[in-house]
């Protein structure tokens, strides 16, 4: 019998590639098959951080996931790709899935691992956030001693979103993008506009970083982050 190959979610890190780990470099360089989201058909962004590390002839399979409000196709797009996943690890192939930043913290990994952890070995491989990534290029830290950090999804209600930020001592404010208008206004209601940094794309090399009060438009690109040091003082 053909002994069954391992998957494995590696969190690559957040876009420069010195920044993932060991461990997350010597699975990739040594990977018979590697896997990696792609959405509505373009690029891989973790496909672009582990390509200097991909050995020459190794297999691709991209899941092309449809980015839409309704959650059906995404659901069948992840169908689809443990399925394919399946039959590489039931060949006996290992399976190197990238995840941008760390499959286990908003990572699309999670779908695919409900799927198929429970009948294949499965192994996470944690990655640096672009939370943390974030906040080091800042060079500000996010939390000290008692302080509570917050991590909010933008795409929450308008409401949920003030009520947790009025009680926030910090927060990450992540999945901005289009959401970016409404997150602007209520940080403004909350006089938290001067205390609000936004880091876009942070550590690819079109990284931008931005007082929020200096950002003009009303959408960001989908990977920014907005941190906010609501019991701080001022840059």
């Amino acid at each position: 019998m053909v002994k069954s190959g391992t998957l494995y979610g590696v969190g690559v890190g957040p876009g420069d590639p010195e920044l993932m780990t060991v461990k997350a470099w010597r699975l990739i360089s040594l990977a018979p098959v590697v896997a990696y989201l792609t959405a509505n058909g373009r690029d891989s962004t973790a496909r672009d951080i582990a390509r200097p590390f991909m050995p020459e002839g190794v297999t691709e399979l991209a899941i092309d996931v449809p980015m839409r409000s309704e959650r059906e196709p995404a659901q069948q797009a992840y169908d689809r790709g443990a399925a394919a996943i399946a039959r590489h690890l039931q060949a006996g192939r290992d399976v190197v899935m990238l995840c941008e930043g760390d499959p286990f913290f908003y990572g699309s990994f999670m779908y695919l691992f409900a799927r198929l952890a429970k009948d294949h070995e499965t192994i996470v491989v944690p990655g640096v956030t672009s939370i943390t990534a974030a906040a080091a290029r800042l060079r500000r830290p996010l939390a000290a001693r008692n302080e509570v950090l917050k991590v909010l999804p933008a795409t929450l209600a308008p409401d949920r979103l003030r009520e947790e930020l009025l009680t926030a001592q910090s927060a990450a404010i992540i999945k901005v993008g289009r959401h970016f208008a409404a997150v602007r206004n209520i940080l403004s209601a909350l006089d938290l506009v001067s205390k609000s940094m936004v880091i876009e794309k942070a550590t690819h090399a079109d990284e931008r970083i931005t007082r929020l009060e200096d950002v003009a438009g009303d959408a960001l690109p989908y990977f920014s982050t907005i941190l906010v040091y609501a019991g701080s003082e001022p840059w």
